[in-house]
């Protein structure tokens, strides 16, 4: 395989296409230890090609949540917030009645700007991660705009938020952080930091080296944040880390993650987040289409006892949203 001098450049920032992985069979990704299944892709969500809005034909960082008995009228069962990266970016909706798709674009996307007078006006907006807050009872939204800065905006439909507030950046990291972005946030109690939620995110640093983040709340509003990495790219033989989110099994707790090598990276951490024991690869990406070598930022839902995994598939800034069901 050739790699260009974009490719390259995008390999540099910690979240493209490091080299090549073949699948281990036509359409089959590696299955993920610990008892995860193994993930068969099924087809993307949409055309992202037939969009009404694509400013820059990439799109990244699914998220995929539920609207039943959470939502009164809502467009679909299901919604699917995703973004494109690059400016202006903005936060994206699109919408279903099965996990399997279609999914139809909301009409009048982005939901989210680059411009939210009086509270921000930034190159782009990115990284959609909802939560359905059981306790608000509302779909909380966290998204960053810049690379510096997470935010977090709150809605009762899932279509129309009002934003809230700062809840991570930076300056609340040791000097020479540069990045914090990429943020999913889950309700996760941890009795002995008085938490009810559990924030992982990427950062990055003026050595250029991106590694996996974390933070607890008691509210989902008001964070602390580890002044160490969680996970650091180094510990699995990568350069960078990026794109964290949680997953359950075995009444424990694990962190799966993208590295530059295109591969996703499975980590227990425990539910009290004091171990770390790095269990290997967790899912290949195709060598054909979509992922072309790469996939990412897993977002993860369950229909009729089925598991599915949303992803970015594809060569980073030329990204897709794909489905993947396990098998």
């Amino acid at each position: 395989m050739t790699i260009d001098r974009r490719t390259l450049f995008r390999a540099g920032a910690g979240l493209g296409l490091g080299a090549a992985v073949t699948a281990l069979a036509p359409g089959i990704a590696a299955a993920g230890p610990a008892g995860f299944p193994t993930y068969r892709y099924l087809r993307t969500a949409f055309d992202k090609g037939a969009l009404r809005y694509n400013p820059t034909n990439e799109l990244i960082f699914p998220t995929i949540r539920g609207t039943v008995g959470r939502v009164s009228g809502a467009l679909g069962r299901f919604y699917l917030y995703y973004a494109p990266h690059d400016a202006p970016g903005g936060i994206c909706l699109a919408y279903g009645d099965s996990l399997e798709g279609p999914f139809t674009e909301y009409p009048a996307n982005p939901i989210v700007s680059r411009d939210w007078a009086p509270h921000y006006s930034v190159s782009h907006v990115s990284s959609a991660h909802v939560l359905w807050n059981t306790a608000a009872k509302e779909m909380w939204l966290y998204f960053h705009g810049e690379n510096t800065t997470t935010r977090l905006a709150r809605s009762k439909d899932g279509v129309h938020f009002t934003y809230d507030k700062v809840v991570l950046s930076t300056s609340m990291l040791p000097a020479g952080t540069t990045e914090t972005s990429y943020a999913r946030v889950f309700e996760h109690k941890i009795a002995s930091r008085g938490a009810n939620y559990v924030m992982v995110f990427m950062t990055n640093t003026t050595a250029n080296k991106r590694d996996i983040g974390w933070g607890w709340s008691a509210d989902g509003r008001t964070w602390t944040f580890s002044q160490t990495p969680l996970i650091r790219a180094s510990e699995v033989g990568a350069t960078d880390a990026a794109a964290p989110s949680l997953a359950y099994r075995n009444g424990t707790t694990y962190v799966v993650f993208h590295t530059n090598l295109g591969t996703m990276h499975l980590t227990e951490v425990g539910n009290d987040f004091t171990k770390k024991v790095h269990l290997g690869v967790f899912h290949t990406p195709l060598s054909g289409a979509p992922d072309r070598g790469r996939s990412a930022a897993p977002s993860f839902g369950t229909e009729n006892g089925v598991e599915y995994m949303f992803y970015e598939a594809g060569a980073r800034l030329e990204g897709a949203i794909a489905i993947a069901r396990a098998v």
